[in-house]
């Protein structure tokens, strides 16, 4: 989908445009003047702008010179009734990719803009993929190019070089393992041992040994001295899986080891060192466990010198195709059903799920499907009932309108406002909610005053209102 960028003081002038270019191939935003063009292009930057070249500020052709060495691979088009030769070549010098003059012929401005997108979209997408590959390098097994996901592999690709400890954060299932791997293999250790610890999964009574080690004799069952996890981990790297089922008890050790590098084993008398890079994850909220006083607060701020945040599936739902592919693939040639095919047609259902248990759980429902199929192409009969179910539509929601008529703006004010209250102020998945692009939803934002933090309506009667279920 092609964004396209209208820029004109006339509202009446955006409409038509927008009309006449109406498609499903294109995802349109607005601005009445340069400026809350330029505001949307930094959120959220469009193939094709198109924009008339007599407005108030910064004239269109200003706007051009602006958008032309701020965002080269943006395509723009000039719009004016005052369409003479001089202007027409300024235009042309300073960048436009065509120049056209009102009132305009509609199929005329159709095929203008058919042909400034020919020349945008190869541009764009050689451009996007370099990027794409450059934020990914030593980081090609996470799956995914969604912005979402780019930005946290940038931070990570950052930060690989160092020492420094580093807290991933995010839900079940989403790659914390994965990218502290990325991470292992990107730093100075990478030719070191990279050791797992799974805080949750080690019983309570065993982890300190698992951990540190332990003499001979200094328990029962104690044959032999044994090297804990961080010993092992000696010049690499201290993955600690699910840092927020550590015990209390054991904290004050796993804080020595981040501090000094001195582990103690259990039954020893003197500590010993340990040259480890610490990788902690959780999916709990620490900040939250420190408050309650289930999990240490010098360990906190300890472990959280990089935090990062790996995104939701329903935050990069983009990605979900590629990710489905990816795993039908595999899954075929794991269980011996090379000849099992998955049409373009169904991946989009995959989309429609919001994923509570993320990629694991992605990955076991393909799985699944290949496993139980039958025939020789999965077909939509196939799909779990959850990925059968079709979005909620229109009729779905309970709008009431009242007898003395309503404001329009009102309404879209109000929905606008429930949506992004119901994704906690995050702006993508709002617009994704919502069905449109980023940079429209911050339009419309703007065009309502709306800012992060502003209450619902309070009014009593509330049976004008669209309610978001």
């Amino acid at each position: 989908m092609k964004e396209i960028l209208i820029v004109d003081d006339v509202l009446a002038n955006r409409e038509l445009i927008r009309e006449a270019l109406l498609s499903p191939e294109y995802q349109f935003s607005e601005a009445e003047n340069a400026s809350q063009a330029l505001e949307i292009m930094r959120q959220q930057v469009a193939d094709l702008v198109i924009t008339d070249m007599q407005m108030p500020g910064i004239s269109g052709v200003g706007l051009l010179k602006e958008l032309h060495h701020g965002y080269p691979g943006t395509m723009v088009i000039l719009v004016t009734a005052f369409g003479t030769v001089e202007s027409a070549v300024e235009a042309m010098k300073a960048g436009a990719h065509d120049y056209i003059r009102k009132p305009f012929d509609l199929h005329e401005l159709e095929l203008v803009v058919q042909s400034a997108l020919e020349h945008v979209s190869p541009r764009n997408e050689v451009k996007a993929l370099r990027a794409a590959l450059d934020q990914k390098r030593g980081f090609e097994n996470i799956l995914g190019h969604s912005n979402a996901l780019l930005e946290v592999l940038d931070q990570a690709a950052t930060v690989a070089p160092t020492n420094a400890t580093v807290l991933i954060q995010g839900e079940t299932g989403t790659g914390k393992e994965l990218l502290a791997r990325g991470i292992h293999a990107n730093s100075n250790r990478s030719s070191k041992p990279f050791i797992t610890v799974n805080c949750g999964a080690i019983p309570r009574e065993l982890i300190e040994s698992e951990l540190f080690g332990h003499v001979k004799g200094s328990f029962t069952g104690a044959m032999m001295d044994r090297k804990g996890k961080a010993e092992a981990a000696h010049g690499g790297t201290l993955f600690l899986d699910e840092i927020g089922e550590m015990p209390l008890e054991l904290q004050v050790k796993m804080l020595r080891l981040i501090q000094n590098g001195e582990i103690e084993k259990v039954g020893a008398t003197c500590c010993a060192r340990a040259d480890v890079r610490i990788i902690a994850a959780t999916h709990r909220s620490l900040p939250a466990m420190v408050e309650d006083g289930k999990f240490r607060e010098d360990l906190y701020y300890r472990l959280n010198v990089v935090p990062l945040t790996l995104p939701s599936l329903r935050q990069r739902r983009q990605d979900i195709p590629e990710l489905v592919k990816f795993f039908f693939g595999r899954s075929r040639t794991k269980h011996g059903r090379e000849d099992l095919k998955l049409p373009e047609q169904l991946l989009d259902r995959f989309s429609t799920y919001k994923w509570p248990g993320n990629i694991r759980e992605l990955e076991n429902i393909v799985e699944r499907i290949v496993v139980l199929k039958r025939g020789s192409e999965v077909g939509f009969g196939d799909l779990p009932a959850f990925l059968r179910a079709e979005p909620a539509h229109l009729e779905t929601i309970r709008l009431d309108l009242p007898p003395k008529g309503i404001s329009l703006g009102g309404i879209e004010k109000e929905v606008l406002l429930q949506a992004l209250h119901k994704c906690n102020w995050n702006q993508s998945q709002a617009a994704r909610y919502l069905g449109l692009s980023r940079a429209t939803l911050i339009y419309r934002m703007n065009k309502y005053n709306l800012v992060e933090g502003a209450p619902l309506s309070t009014v009593r009667d509330r049976s004008n209102v669209v309610e978001i279920a």
